[in-house]
């Protein structure tokens, strides 16, 4: 899949974010506050009104199973890689051998295969069968139970995140990985609300994490009234096949003068080369 697609509903803003957090492809080392559109593998221009402001390392505590799960995932990522490749360039007698591993793969992988059995037990009203898959799950690769969607509600306004790998930008041979993000904002109360600024904590495989701010989205700030919504996509580089993203943005009411401005969570979401099950919320 290399783009989002969603239906659009009535009074909701559409944006689409042209920067993305910046970061280096051996990790999370910083020269210079900005990357140019080259640097960011010709995916577009940083904004100067993001800055990041503090870096930090996870430590390396790796066990054997996060290992295992980090090298499947870039195994998977590379076929996929491959796939797209043969395809263009009508090489379509290696794609279909390319096609038969990643289906093999798909078949064989830990990850994708218990989580074919949950769904599977869940349907079947096996939710002992289900809960015996889902400890299995997390005792080989826990990272995999958090979904690439989120959805929480601060003081009535709403949240919702879905992600998605992207081959087409992506050079797994290199340890670059592209994630794209939709976000969904609803106001769900009473009184006009304004995006200020934002604040990203994002996660490498690693543990590695980097705290982003930002002014605004897109660019703007936008204002949402009441039962109205605004909706943006954005992107996320990484130099592992898995990771995920959590933050916030800062809002104010602007219906009255001197009010306090108040933080929205954005909850935890995944960004995985494997994807998950989750449907994309519903517009």
């Amino acid at each position: 899949m290399h783009a989002l697609s969603f239906k659009g509903f009535s009074d909701l803003n559409v944006g689409r974010e042209r920067s993305w957090p910046g970061r280096l492809s051996g990790g999370f080392g910083y020269q210079s506050t900005f990357l140019t559109r080259k640097d960011c593998w010709n995916c577009g221009g940083f904004r100067r009104s993001c800055r990041i402001v503090a870096c930090a390392s996870g430590g390396n505590g790796e066990n054997q199973s996060a290992s295992s799960f980090f090298s499947r995932s870039q195994t998977y990522a590379l076929l996929k890689q491959q796939l797209l490749v043969a395809a263009k360039s009508e090489d379509y007698k290696e794609a279909a051998r390319i096609r038969d591993s990643l289906r093999l793969f798909e078949e064989e992988e830990p990850v994708l295969r218990l989580r074919r059995l949950i769904k599977e037990a869940v349907a079947d009203e096996r939710f002992e069968d289900a809960a015996r898959y889902r400890d299995e799950l997390k005792e080989i690769a826990p990272h995999s139970l958090l979904k690439c969607s989120s959805d929480a509600t601060t003081m009535g306004v709403r949240v919702q995140v879905r992600s998605v790998y992207i081959e087409g930008r992506s050079q797994p041979s290199k340890g670059q990985f592209f994630f794209a993000y939709r976000i969904r904002i609803t106001n769900n109360s009473d009184r006009p609300v304004q995006l200020l600024r934002r604040h990203w904590i994002i996660t490498d495989a690693n543990g590695r994490t980097e705290n982003v701010w930002g002014v605004g989205v897109i660019g703007e700030q936008p204002v949402i009234l009441p039962r109205t919504g605004f909706e943006y996509s954005s992107a996320c580089p990484l130099s592992t096949p898995n990771g995920r993203m959590e933050g916030d943005f800062e809002m104010k009411h602007i219906d009255k003068v001197g009010s306090q401005t108040f933080n929205v969570a954005i909850a935890p979401f995944s960004l995985s080369t494997l994807g998950d099950e989750s449907d994309a919320f519903e517009m």
